[in-house]
């Protein structure tokens, strides 16, 4: 019982101090934030800190990589969902323009992108767990949606590819333009959506979600 408590115990410090760490992170800049700033908002030790995480740059990986990793998780609930592979795509859109184009995601951005610089291993474990991670689980999606005898204007790779650049283009044009360079409404986000469903054949195809049997 003492073991699960301790574990407990330091989960909970753990979630703290990354919670800490990413707020300040977004607030000052990983540069200008120190361990003892985290610390005091998220309480404990520097100790603790370093027992956990290492360093600084351990502590920045928890608090940017944890989170980024839910992409593929956003294209699953879509697809459990169920519906036509219109209504799939829409959801996804709409849960990915709400995912990766919030405020604190673009604020990780950025930071992820100076630490790139200089870091070429965080850069790739990064771009592994976010980009990668969310495009092959799309094309999963559209593999499924061709298994089932749903022709495709393009190879499920492809469509996967396009679909998502559009919200990663997105997001580096709201990082470098500071909320500046784009209109966001859901009437874009609608249309360029129909766009894409067109141009990959899939407006009036119909899939029988869960259960893998597509009627056209």
């Amino acid at each position: 019982m003492t073991d699960v408590a301790e574990c407990c115990r330091l989960n909970r410090r753990r979630q703290a101090i990354v919670a800490s760490a990413r707020a300040l992170f977004i607030e000052q800049g990983y540069e200008h934030t120190t361990l003892g700033e985290i610390v005091e908002r998220a309480g404990g030790s520097l100790a603790t800190v370093y027992k956990l995480f290492g360093n600084k740059d351990g502590l920045l990986e928890a608090a940017v990589l944890e989170p980024a990793s839910s992409g593929d998780e956003l294209v699953r609930a879509a697809m459990e969902a169920g519906g036509t592979p219109s209504a799939i795509l829409h959801r996804i859109a709409v849960s990915f323009d709400a995912h990766f184009l919030n405020s604190e995601t673009v604020a990780l951005f950025k930071i992820v992108i100076a630490r790139s610089m200089s870091d070429r291993a965080f850069a790739r474990q990064f771009f592994d767990r976010t980009v990668a991670r969310t495009r092959s689980a799309l094309e999963r999606m559209f593999s499924t949606w061709h298994d089932r005898g749903l022709a495709l204007n393009g190879s499920p790779g492809l469509l996967a590819e396009f679909f998502l650049d559009q919200f990663v283009s997105d997001v580096h044009a709201e990082a470098m333009s500071h909320g500046r360079g784009i209109a966001r409404t859901p009437e874009r986000l609608n249309a360029r959506t129909e766009f894409f469903i067109a141009a990959a054949g899939l407006g009036d195809r119909v899939s029988n979600d869960t259960t893998g049997s597509d009627r056209r």
